[in-house]
C-alpha cells in the first residue's frame, strides 16, 4: 500500500517527493515504480497518452486515492490546492451555499476564529491561522475572483450551471485558498478563451508551485518550466517549456526510428539463419533466436508508424455546399444568431470562437439539421456528407469490445484504389494497441472513449467535417495526429474550440460570436486575430486619450470663464474642500488601525467604512472639480 505523509526534515525547497508508486485496475497496469520530485517555484506539467493514468496519479498525489505501492511525501509546511477535471458540488445548493459551507480552507479558518471569539478558547491560535491564510481580506478577494471569473448571481443553484460555470466556481474556490502548491487537472477544459488567457497570466505571474495535467499547448508553453513525460511506463524529465519538450521527444523518436531501421536490416539476415537452422539445439543458438525476436519487435515500430490517409475516397463536393440566408435563432430571451448570411465554398476551413453560451453549438446543430432556425433558410447541397463530432459524443455499448465497436461501422475500409485497411489496423493507427482491441469499451478512460468516437466519424470519410470542442479530454499525441490529418483534409471544415494552438494549426478564417446574435468574420487564424484585436484596442485607447487631451486643451481658460459660481455654489465649493480633507484623514487613520487589528468583527467594520469613504471621496471630488471649472 502507498505511504502518504508529511515530514518536517525535508529541505525547504523540496515540496513533494514521489517514490516508486504503482497503480493497476483489474488486469490493466497504469504505471509502475514511478519516481520524481517537485521543488518550490517549479511549474510542472505531466504529459501522457489517454488511459495511462494521469488523473489517477494526480488523485494519488493529493490523497484522494491510494497507490498500490510506493510513497508520496510532502513538506509539512506546504498547503495544497486541487482542481478536479470534473468538479462536483451538490446540485441543490446555491453558489452562496457552496461558498458558505466551508468548501475552502480559508472559510474553515474564519469559522474557527469566529467560534474562538464566542468561546474565548484558542483565540491566539485562531488569530495566527487567520494571519497565515490572509483571511482578513477574504471578502474582498472573494468578490474580486468571482467578478473576474464572471460568477455574478450567487443565488443560482449548482444544478442550473453550465460545465464552464461549475469549473470557474471550483477554480475561484481553490485560488481563494492561496495554496503553496496547486494541482490542476485539465484546468482549461470548458473555459472560453478569455478565461484561459486570464488563468494563463495569473499562473505566469504567481509564485505558486504548480503541478498540472493539460492538453493546451500554448498554456503549457507559457506557464510551465518543467515537463514530466510518462511514456511506456517510464518518466522522462524535460527541464524547459513545452517547445523544449517537443524538440527533445522528437529527437528521441528519431533515434528510435533509426534503431528500428537498423533492426529491420539485421532482421533480414537473421531471418535467413532462423529458417535454415534447427531451433534451440544449443544454448548459443537459443540466445541468438531470442535476440532475433527482440529485433523483430524493434523493427515492427516502422510498420506501426505508417500513416493512414483518411479522406482520400470521400465523395466530391458539388457546386452548392451550404447556404444560410437571414438565419435567426433565440433561446428564451437571448438572441443567439441574428440575420446571418453566408455561402460556404469548397475547401473552407473556419474556426468558431466566442464566450460560453453565445450560441456556437446551436449554430452547428442548425447546420446539421438537429435544430431549426426561428427564421431564415439553411440549404445543404446534395453531395454533402457531414461528419459531426459533438461535445456530448455518442453513447457506446459499454459491453462491446473496442474492435467490435469499429466493426459495427465497417469491417474493412477502402481509401483510394489500392489502399485497404482492416478495423484492427485503423485502431492501431489511432493508438489503440492490439492488446486493447478485445477489452470492453467500459474499461476505456474518458479520453480513450473520445478518441474512439473521433475514429468512428473519420472512417466514414465525410466531405464536410464539423468538430465541436474536439480537444477536450484528448491527449497531445492524439491532437497531433488529428492536426496532421486536418492539415491534409480536402473537404470543408468547421471547428469550435478554445484551444488556440489547435485553431492555429487547422483553420485559416474565423467566425467570432460576439453575443446578442452578432457574428463577425476574420481572415486568419487565432493568433493573427489576437494580434489584430490587441492592436485595435491600443488604437482605441490612444484615440480616447487624445480625445481627453483635446477636451482639456479646448476648455475655456480661467480668465475666459463666463459662468460665475453663485453664493450657494461657493459655500458648497468651500465645504467640499473641508469634507475631502477630513475623509482623507479618516481613511489614513483607519488604514493604520487595520494593520494592527486582530478582531475579525472590528476588521469587518473598518473594511465597510473604508469602502464608504472611497465612494464618498469619488463623489465629492467629482463635484469639487465641476465647481472648480466655474469662476467666482
Amino acid at each position: 500500500m502507498q505511504k502518504y505523509e508529511k515530514i518536517h526534515y525535508l529541505c525547504i525547497m523540496n515540496y513533494l517527493s514521489v517514490d516508486n508508486i504503482s497503480k493497476a485496475f483489474s488486469d490493466k497496469l497504469l504505471f509502475e515504480n514511478i519516481s520524481f520530485g517537485i521543488e518550490k517555484g517549479e511549474k510542472t506539467a505531466l504529459i501522457a497518452a489517454n488511459g495511462t493514468g494521469k488523473s489517477t496519479m494526480m488523485r494519488i498525489l493529493v490523497g484522494k486515492e491510494e497507490a498500490d505501492g510506493g510513497k508520496v511525501t510532502f513538506n509539512e509546511n506546504v498547503r495544497v490546492g486541487y482542481l478536479e477535471q470534473l468538479p462536483k458540488f451538490d446540485p441543490n445548493l446555491t453558489i452562496e451555499d457552496v461558498i458558505a459551507t466551508g468548501h475552502t480552507d480559508v472559510m474553515r479558518v474564519i469559522k474557527r476564529y469566529e467560534e474562538a471569539l464566542v468561546n474565548q478558547v484558542d483565540l491566539d491560535k485562531a488569530t495566527a491561522a487567520m494571519d497565515v491564510m490572509q483571511a482578513w481580506s477574504y471578502d474582498l478577494r472573494l468578490k474580486q475572483l468571482l467578478s473576474t471569473l464572471e460568477i455574478n448571481d450567487l443565488s443560482q443553484k449548482i444544478g442550473t450551471l453550465s460545465g464552464g460555470q461549475v469549473k470557474r466556481l471550483a477554480l475561484a474556490l481553490v485560488l481563494l485558498d492561496d495554496p503553496d502548491m496547486l494541482f490542476l487537472d485539465e484546468p482549461t477544459n470548458h473555459l472560453d478563451m478569455q478565461m484561459v488567457e486570464w488563468l494563463e497570466n495569473y499562473l505566469t505571474q504567481s509564485n505558486v508551485t504548480l503541478f498540472m495535467v493539460t492538453h493546451d499547448r500554448y498554456f503549457l508553453d507559457r506557464v510551465c518550466n518543467k515537463i514530466l513525460e510518462m511514456y511506456h511506463g517510464t518518466i522522462y524529465t524535460h527541464n524547459g517549456n513545452f517547445d523544449y519538450y517537443v524538440r527533445k521527444s522528437r529527437e528521441r523518436e528519431e533515434n528510435k526510428r533509426i534503431a528500428a531501421e537498423k533492426a529491420g536490416q539485421m532482421m533480414k539476415h537473421e531471418l535467413e539463419w532462423i529458417r535454415s537452422t534447427p531451433q534451440a539445439r544449443t544454448g548459443k543458438a537459443k540466445a541468438r533466436i531470442d535476440a532475433f525476436y527482440d529485433l523483430k519487435e524493434k523493427a515492427r515500430m516502422i510498420r506501426d508508424n505508417t500513416e493512414i490517409q483518411f479522406g482520400l475516397d470521400m465523395q466530391r463536393l458539388g457546386g452548392k455546399i451550404l447556404e444560410m440566408k437571414g438565419v435567426t435563432k433565440k433561446w428564451d430571451n437571448q438572441v443567439l444568431l441574428k440575420d446571418f448570411d453566408y455561402i460556404f465554398k469548397k475547401g473552407e476551413r473556419i474556426g468558431i470562437i466566442g464566450k460560453n453560451g453565445v450560441g456556437k453549438s446551436t449554430f452547428l446543430n442548425m447546420i446539421t439539421g438537429h435544430e431549426a432556425p426561428d427564421s431564415g433558410t439553411i440549404v445543404t447541397g446534395e453531395t454533402v456528407v457531414y461528419g459531426y463530432y459533438t461535445q456530448g459524443g455518442i453513447k457506446f455499448d459499454e459491453n462491446k469490445t473496442v474492435i467490435d465497436t469499429i466493426r459495427d461501422i465497417a469491417e474493412v475500409v477502402y481509401y483510394g484504389k489500392d489502399m485497404v485497411y482492416t478495423a484492427d489496423k485503423l485502431l492501431a493507427h489511432f493508438m489503440f494497441p492490439y492488446s486493447m482491441h478485445r477489452q470492453p469499451v467500459a474499461l476505456l478512460s474518458g479520453g480513450e472513449k473520445r478518441r474512439l468516437y473521433l475514429l468512428t466519424i473519420l472512417i466514414k470519410n465525410p466531405n464536410f467535417l464539423i468538430l465541436d470542442e474536439p480537444t477536450n479530454d484528448l491527449d497531445i499525441l492524439t491532437l497531433q495526429k488529428l492536426e496532421d490529418f486536418l492539415q491534409g483534409y480536402k473537404g470543408c471544415l468547421i471547428v469550435v474550440s478554445h484551444d488556440r494552438y489547435f485553431l492555429d494549426q487547422t483553420v485559416d478564417q474565423l467566425f467570432v460570436f460576439e453575443g446578442d446574435g452578432a457574428v463577425k468574420g476574420f481572415m486568419g487564424n487565432y493568433s493573427q486575430y489576437h494580434d489584430w484585436l490587441e492592436e485595435r484596442n491600443k488604437e482605441i485607447h490612444k484615440a480616447q486619450v487624445a480625445e481627453r487631451v483635446d477636451t482639456r486643451e479646448n476648455r475655456p481658460k480661467a480668465t475666459e470663464r463666463i459662468k460665475k459660481r453663485s453664493f450657494k455654489e461657493q459655500r458648497e465649493y468651500e465645504q467640499l474642500a473641508i469634507d475631502i480633507e477630513n475623509l482623507e484623514k479618516e481613511k489614513k487613520e483607519l488604514t493604520s488601525q487595520l494593520e494592527n487589528q486582530t478582531d475579525y468583527q472590528e476588521i469587518d467594520r473598518i473594511g465597510k467604512r473604508l469602502t464608504e469613504i472611497n465612494d464618498l471621496l469619488d463623489e465629492k471630488e467629482m463635484r469639487w472639480l465641476e465647481l472648480d471649472e466655474i469662476s467666482i
